[in-house]
Parts: structure tokens; C-alpha cells; sequence
């Protein structure tokens, strides 16, 4: 019962953490196309908010909560299916991180890149949580 629970606080927090991943990539082509310091200032504020107060918090319960089930069911750890699901994770956590690392650019004023490169950037967290739900749910190997 307690497997259950963990699971289901795991999900949770793993759709909140993909919430902030969808949404922060946006925030970043509307301040890349904005120009007046007014917008700049509140895409600012908005997306710090968004990578601390919700993003980071979920990321580290996903992953606390992931753990908490290999834990509690080492078995899983000789299937396949987790071993490619984990390394997404692991891609995963690199993407969160760029993100961030973007999000001190545009408070510094320092971003180079195009509404339409964050366009594509925002891409990114759909291909991995298609292929991490496909793996989770159908557990091809």
C-alpha cells in the first residue's frame, strides 16, 4: 500500500515538474520578442517564480519519490525499460538546468537566441515524456 501512495505523490509531482518544463519555454519566446523593460521586468519576476517556486520543488519530489519506489521494489532495476527511462531522467535534469541557466541570461539581459529558437527549445520535454510514458506503460524491453 505504501508503493501506491509513493507512486502516486511520484506522479503528481512529475506532472507538475513537466507543467513548468511546457511552460517556462514559452515564457522564453514571449520575452525574447518583447522589447520594452516593463515586459522584460515582468517575464523576469514570472519565470523565477515559475523555476523556484514550482519547477525545482517538483523536480527534487519526483526524483526523492522515483527513488523511494526503487527502494521499495529493487527488482524493477533489472528491466530494460527502466534503465531507458532513467537515462531520460537523467536528460531530463540536464533540460531543467538549461532552462535555468536561460532564465539568468534573460535576467541579465544577455539572451542571444530568437523566439524561434525557444520555439524549438519548448519541443524538447513533449519527445521525452512521450517516450518515458511509452516505456513506463508499455515496457517494451
Amino acid at each position: 500500500m505504501l508503493y501506491l501512495w509513493i507512486k502516486a505523490l511520484h506522479i503528481v509531482s512529475v506532472v507538475c515538474w513537466f507543467a513548468g518544463l511546457f511552460y517556462l519555454p514559452r515564457l522564453f519566446v514571449y520575452h525574447a520578442s518583447s522589447n520594452d523593460s516593463i515586459s522584460h521586468e515582468r517575464f523576469c519576476i514570472m519565470e523565477r517564480k515559475l523555476y523556484r517556486g514550482i519547477m525545482l520543488p517538483s523536480m527534487i519530489a519526483s526524483l526523492a519519490f522515483g527513488i523511494w519506489m526503487i527502494v521499495l521494489s529493487p527488482g524493477w532495476m533489472t528491466q530494460g525499460w527502466l534503465h531507458a527511462k532513467l537515462a531520460l531522467v537523467v536528460i531530463l535534469i540536464g533540460y531543467h538546468h538549461m532552462c535555468g541557466a536561460q532564465l539568468k541570461r534573460f535576467a541579465r539581459g544577455e539572451n542571444t537566441r530568437s523566439h524561434t529558437f525557444y520555439r524549438w527549445f519548448n519541443e524538447v520535454p513533449v519527445l521525452i515524456l512521450l517516450a518515458i510514458v511509452i516505456l513506463v506503460v508499455v515496457k517494451p524491453f
